[in-house]
This record gives C-alpha cells, sequence and structure tokens, in this order.
C-alpha cells in the first residue's frame, strides 16, 4: 500500500479553510465523499486508473492549534497499490495536490513538512 503524507501551517481564518479546501479538492480532480469541521476524505474518480491505483486523500484541520493567523493540517494520500516505483501514480497525485497547497492563492503558505 503506497501512502504519503505531508504537514502545512497556512495563514487563513479557520472558518474559511474547510471550504476552500474542498474547493481545491475537487479542482485536483478529486471527488469530496466525506468531511467535517476537522476531517475531509476524497477520493479520485474511477476511470482512468485501475481500482488498486484509485487514490484516497484525507486532510486533517488541527483546531485546537488554529489561531486567527495560522492553522496547521496533515495529508494523507494512499491507494492499494504496491509502491514498486518511486514515481507511481500515488506518488504523482501526492506532488500535485501539495503543490496545489503550497501554491494556492486563498492563503499564505508558512510552512510545509513532507514525510
Amino acid at each position: 500500500m503506497a501512502r504519503y503524507t505531508c504537514s502545512f501551517v497556512v495563514s487563513v481564518p479557520i472558518d474559511n479553510l474547510q471550504a476552500l479546501l474542498i474547493e481545491l479538492l475537487q479542482d485536483c480532480g478529486l471527488d469530496v465523499h466525506y468531511y467535517t469541521p476537522d476531517y475531509i476524505m476524497a477520493r479520485e474518480i474511477p476511470g482512468n486508473v485501475s481500482f488498486p491505483k484509485l487514490v484516497t486523500v484525507e486532510v486533517l484541520i488541527d483546531k485546537s492549534a488554529a489561531t486567527e493567523t495560522e492553522t496547521r493540517m496533515s495529508i494523507v494520500i494512499k491507494n492499494e497499490e504496491l509502491p514498486l516505483q518511486l514515481n507511481n501514480h500515488c506518488r504523482q497525485v501526492f506532488d500535485f495536490v501539495r503543490q496545489a497547497i503550497e501554491h494556492s492563492r486563498h492563503w499564505h503558505l508558512i510552512e510545509s513538512i513532507s514525510g
């Protein structure tokens, strides 16, 4: 199972973050299946890759440490594909979503940590 994670600190009002993230994930070609005030789950739309390669994206928003100017969030991107190659489908989607978050015009990126 391929799994990639990244944490971000962004400067955006906490009340706006969830809607902005849902819009960003949809712009990345993902279908948002479930969300709560501090969690979003989106999936890749079937049709372009085989089912084991379909990617799931989970976004966790740390509301407990949020301030008026900074919010920390973490993303986990995973699928059932074995990561036998460095540049696998899951990694490509991870890089695409990470770059979309880092370059979004809706907030100022303060910190980005990939793991």
